[in-house]
Parts: C-alpha cells; structure tokens; sequence
C-alpha cells in the first residue's frame, strides 16, 4: 500500500523527534500522538460545522495530517498558527503555516505535484535540532560501548561456567557461588541485549496508514518489551545481590561466621535469586496501575523507581563497607605472611574478591548522591558513560578474575590438557 501525503506528512513528524529522549521515545510518540489526534477531532468538527461563504471563489476546506486550513478565497496566502501537538511548540508558538489559494479556487501544489506548504516557522531551531542530534549521536556510542562489553561478558561467562562446572574437583560452596554469580551475569547481559532488541521491533515498526500507529501504541504490542524489562531489572538486581553473597562468604570466612553458614549453600541461593523479587514483584505491580505506558522504560514518578534503585544501593554500600573492613584484615594478614613463600587459600581468595568488590560498590556509591533526578548536562553523562561501561565489562572481568586467572582452575585444565594428551599418544602408538 502506498502511502499518502499526509501519512507521510504524519510519520515525518512522529519519527523526527524520536531522538529528543534517550530513553523516553515512546513516551514522546505517545504523547505528541494523541495531541494530534485531539487536533484533528476540533478540525474535523471545524469542517462539518462552519458554515459555506455565500460568494465568491474559495479553496475547500481540509485538514492534510498537519495543520487544519478553513475555506479560503482565491488568490490569496493563508496563514495560520503552528498546530499546537508539535513537540517544540511552545517555541514556535508565534510562527505560522502557510499556503496558497490559486485564482481557480484550487490550493496550489508544488512541482511534485502535491499541495504546496511553507511550515519553516513551525521548525524546530537548527541549533536546537543539531544539539539533540549531537545527544542522539552520544546515546548510540554508548549503546554501542554496552553492546559489545555485555557480547564479551557473555561469551566469556558462558566458558567460565562450563569449565567451573565440568571438573569435580572444582565443586564447593565458594565455587557454587562463583558459578552463580556467572550465571547472574549471564542473564543480565542476555536481557539487556533482548530488551534492546525488543524496543527496537516495537517502535521500529514501519507505519504505513494510519491505523498502524494506534497498534503500535496499543497495550498489546508493548507486552513482550514489557516483560523483556521486567526481566532485565531481576537479573541486574540478582546480579547485585549475587555480588553481595560474594562479599558475605568472604566476610565469613576472614573475619567471623553471619547469618549464613559457610557450608550451607541453599541460603546464598535464597539471597541472590530470591531477594530481588521482593522488589521486581512490587515495582512491575506498580507500573500496570500507575505507569502502564509503553514499554516502561521511562520512570515519569521517580518514587516508584526507588523500589529497584533502593535494593541496589543497598547492597552496593554494604559491599563497600565490608572491603573497608576486610582491607585492614588483609594489611595485617600481608604483613603477617610476608616472609612466607605460600600464603594460604584465604589470603588468595581475599585478593580475587577485593578487586571485584570495590569494582561492583564504588561507582554506585560515587553517585549515591547523584541522582537521575539531580544530574544534569555534563555530569549526567559522565555518570551515564562509567556506568555502563562499568555494568557491561564487568563481567568479562569476573571471568578473568574467578575463572581463567585462577590457578585451581588453571591446575585442573593442565591436568586435563596432559590427560588428553596422554590418551592421544597412546592412541596414536596403536595404530
């Protein structure tokens, strides 16, 4: 099917400001939508029931998907103001659109054959429109940069905890958490990548009549993004929480016996896939009755993003107060072994884990104070950049750290390489 003028017109206008939020495209579709819808129910209303002109040569009446133009006398220019659902309308409210009526009481058309309309002063500002492409252009270099830290997180983790996983002797409760710990990374980057894609099929979707535009703006073609965050938020909260276990067992092993026994594993399994639904539960149920508006991407009552954001601060700050307690431990412990030639496997542990737990709490607790709310301009963008690179290569850096750089793990792979080895020598020799 072919698509009209005005359609065009129409999709034109929809998608020209996608790029104005980040994160709130939907949201800006929706409401620029349905101001247009209430602009053309008063023109439509305006066509039926103002009366004809008694003499005279006029251009008909008509609403073109953009602006709504009264019977007009032959001959002249017509201007009226800029139709009020424009985005960046209250910057050209004064301006005007115009057009022509000819002296056969015809609008004129262009060289193309379709009417003719000046609408420059109804435009955006240029300097207005290259900002925001600047900022669109920044938005897509940082998804970009999360893309591919979250494509190497993923397929380093997936190694990781096959490997963990396939030897026996690497089968204990701090192994256990670790493997979870790489699942929990797992399924945030696999959620993340399907929320991105899920957003990119429910409002890339070509629009080619009008209807088109209400299916995509329906509650049903948002459901699968709907879920696809649901989704997302429980596993970078079980991520969190699973960061959090880490930071228990190596508490209790350093320093004194918490609320969960070392050698107990079903606890550390409640903490890091139980805990966050506690919250998701509770936040989702919140944006069906108060926000249920596209693919709940944009939080438009930031106290009902407190119900994810708080878990995680939560966790972040315990996690950096028990690396404040656990590096004076490791100070003496050091100063203790100093002339020893093999530290003992607590010590070891102790190194591994204080490089994570700082990475996983300092950015959070950076910007503890630093708000959505309250970060704007350049700062908002800082905090938006290490963030997401923080979040995405994380958990490459989890990998290396619990899995390829550490030397039970290594020990295992050697004696499987010379295992193999060997097997393949002798098999060899036969033939």
């Amino acid at each position: 099917m072919g698509r009209t003028p005005g359609i065009k017109a129409l999709i034109h206008l929809l998608f020209f400001m996608l790029p104005k939020l980040e994160m709130g495209s939907g949201k800006v579709l929706e409401e620029t939508y349905l101001k247009w819808l209430q602009y053309k129910q008063e023109c439509v209303k305006m066509i039926k029931n103002e009366p004809l002109p008694q003499e005279g040569l006029f251009c008909n009446r008509t609403f073109d998907r953009y602006a709504c133009w009264p019977d007009s006398p032959s001959g002249s220019v017509v201007n009226i103001s800029c139709p009020f659902y424009l985005p960046w309308f209250d910057k050209v409210s004064q301006g005007s659109v115009r057009r022509r009526c000819g002296s056969n009481g015809l609008w004129e058309t262009d060289e193309s054959g379709h009417v003719w309309r000046d609408i420059s002063e109804c435009e955006e500002e240029k300097e207005v429109a290259s900002q925001e492409l600047w900022v669109k252009q920044l938005m897509v270099g940082f998804r970009t940069l999360y893309t591919v830290g979250y494509s190497l997180s993923l397929s380093t983790l997936i190694m990781a905890l096959v490997i963990v996983l396939s030897f026996r002797k690497l089968h204990c409760t701090r192994n256990y958490i670790h493997a979870n710990l790489f699942l929990s990374f797992i399924l945030r980057a696999a959620a993340v990548i399907v929320k991105d894609t899920m957003l990119d099929r429910h409002l890339g979707r070509e629009i080619v009549k009008h209807t088109d535009v209400t299916e995509m703006l329906s509650h049903q073609a948002a459901t699968g993004c709907r879920v696809a965050q649901v989704m997302m938020q429980y596993c970078v909260l079980a991520n969190h929480y699973w960061f959090f276990g880490e930071a228990i067992y190596l508490y209790s092993v350093l320093i004194s016996c918490v609320f969960i026994d070392n050698n107990k594993y079903l606890p550390y399994l409640c903490l890091g896939w139980g805990t966050p639904l506690l919250f998701v539960v509770p936040w989702a149920v919140m944006k069906v009755l108060k926000e249920n508006k596209e693919c709940w991407a944009v939080n438009e009552n930031m106290n009902y993003w407190w119900i994810i954001r708080f878990p995680v601060l939560l966790a972040s700050l315990i996690n950096f107060l028990i690396f404040m307690k656990i590096l004076g431990v490791i100070f003496s412990k050091l100063r203790a072994n100093i002339h020893s030639r093999y530290p003992d496997y607590k010590l070891r542990l102790a190194k591994a884990t204080l490089t994570l737990i700082p990475l996983f709490g300092i950015h959070e607790v950076i910007f503890i104070f630093a708000t959505d709310e309250q970060t704007t301009g350049v700062l908002r963008y800082i905090k938006v950049f290490f963030t997401l690179f923080i979040s995405s290569f994380q958990g490459l850096l989890v990998a290396v750290l619990y899995c390829y750089a550490n030397k039970e793990v290594q020990t295992e792979l050697r004696r499987k390489f010379r295992s193999w080895r060997t097997e393949t020598e002798i098999i060899c020799r036969r033939q």
